[in-house]
């Protein structure tokens, strides 16, 4: 495993729990106790929930578990694969990819919380035996070389300030032959300043976005290899913009009927904002949304 820089690791580190866990911060409880108490509300047992109730706050990227399911398709997932799921956040593709591809998963983030968080869902839903979450910077995983058949990874580069390490460390850890499969939002053509705050960022500090034609450079230049390569930001920002309408719309259920958790519990009150100026930075082409599959080179 190379070492990692000890300063910039924490710091990264705590720059993203300051804007992932902002709400725990701000209501002094940690987000697995809101979310618990949030459950236990809605009359579910904490500890015995199916994937249909976390479905709110599992899957924290544009399109949700249709976009796991359409990049999952693009790999032609067989079943049986190890997949390093990187930016797992609350664990929802890695729980995914194990109940409906057959997958063996390790999710890994840098944010405590969510790791914390998704271990918990993984062991509510029946999933702890086929999925794993370690809590560690993505440039440096403790796990051993070619440990992994894919690499796995939605909207995470872009909170990551040096992808080559990244990128480096994916080809230690995939076996010869390996794949990553990638949905992430990069750069887009308009260069406006990015409308803030978004779901990966709420100032500049954490949004290290690139552009296609850098990501598609680093990739090559750390030995992969494209095999396909979709823009899907339509689909992106057509999910994007149905959601904002039930999001915004006028709230008419009983005050009495409970509600299932979702993402606002983990964002908090900015929530909303950040899914309009996400909409908003779509329509206007200050970012894009990449889909994408990449052959590792390594023999």
């Amino acid at each position: 495993m190379p070492p990692a820089n000890t300063d910039d690791t924490q710091d990264h580190s705590r720059r993203l729990t300051e804007h992932y866990d902002a709400a725990s911060a701000l209501e002094g409880r940690d987000l697995m106790a809101r979310l618990r108490e949030a459950f236990q509300s809605a009359g579910c047992d904490p500890e015995h929930l199916s994937v249909d109730d976390v479905a709110g706050i599992d899957q924290l990227h544009l399109g949700g578990r249709s976009a796991s399911r359409c990049l999952a398709t693009l790999g032609g997932l067989q079943g049986g694969e190890r997949v390093l799921d990187v930016g797992c956040g609350t664990g929802g593709a890695s729980r995914l990819l194990a109940a409906e591809y057959g997958c063996q998963v390790i999710g890994v983030d840098i944010t405590a919380a969510f790791v914390e968080v998704a271990t918990w869902l993984s062991r509510a839903t029946g999933l702890a035996e086929r999925t794993q979450f370690i809590c560690a910077d993505a440039a440096s995983v403790p796990l051993g070389e070619a440990s992994c058949d894919v690499v796995w990874c939605q909207h995470a580069l872009m909170n990551m300030p040096h992808v080559p390490k990244v990128l480096a460390e994916w080809q230690r850890l995939l076996a010869p032959g390996g794949r990553v499969l990638l949905h992430e939002v990069v750069a887009g053509d308009n260069p406006e300043p990015l409308s803030l705050p978004v779901p990966w960022a709420r100032t500049v500090a954490t949004s290290h976005l690139r552009s296609r034609e850098q990501l598609e450079r680093a990739m090559a230049l750390c030995g992969f290899e494209a095999r396909r390569i979709t823009d899907v930001t339509d689909t992106a920002l057509a999910w994007r913009q149905a959601h904002g309408q039930r999001e915004n719309a006028p709230n008419v259920t009983p005050v009495e009927t409970p509600q299932l958790p979702g993402p606002a519990l983990i964002f908090g009150a900015d929530f909303v904002r950040m899914g309009r100026n996400l909409r908003d930075n779509l329509a206007m082409g200050k970012v894009r949304v990449l889909q994408g599959e990449w052959q590792s080179l390594r023999d």
